[in-house]
């Protein structure tokens, strides 16, 4: 699946809600299957910064060029939404993530929903991601 169909999925996936206690209880569902990082990932070079919760984002780069993310935070609703994040970028070539518009963000009411230091957070982890990306496009 493209980036894009990923996101459709997962705006018709949150448009079923129309509470956004319902849409936390997603997010927290989302988070609570994802498989933990494994501690050898846990470092403070994985240790997103901006983030108020902690937050690891681990990148590897498959033999067929795409790129493959796991994460893990400590918080119930901060792990959803990098759940969300990894869904849409993870499996794909670092030229599909950096040309992604990641539009679901805005479409699922994410922005306007999030506190001021989550949306930071949602913002450092699109960053990091992006910026390995850039690293294995090199």
């Amino acid at each position: 699946m493209t980036i894009n169909e990923i996101q459709d999925e997962v705006i018709s996936e949150f448009e079923g809600f129309d509470d956004w206690m319902d849409k936390y209880q997603l997010l927290i569902d989302l988070g609570g299957e994802q498989e933990p990082l494994e501690d050898k990932y846990k470092t403070e070079q994985n240790l997103i910064d901006g983030c108020q919760s902690r937050v690891w984002v681990q990148c590897d780069k498959e033999a067929d060029g795409t790129l493959t993310f796991t994460a893990e935070s400590d918080a119930l609703i901060v792990k959803g939404i990098v759940a969300l994040l990894l869904r849409v970028l993870s499996g794909h070539t670092p030229k599909e993530i950096l040309d992604a518009d990641l539009y679901f963000i805005e479409r699922i009411g994410l922005k306007e929903h999030l506190s001021p230091t989550r949306s930071n957070g949602l913002l450092a982890m699109v960053k990091r991601i992006k910026a390995y990306a850039i690293a294995y496009s090199l």
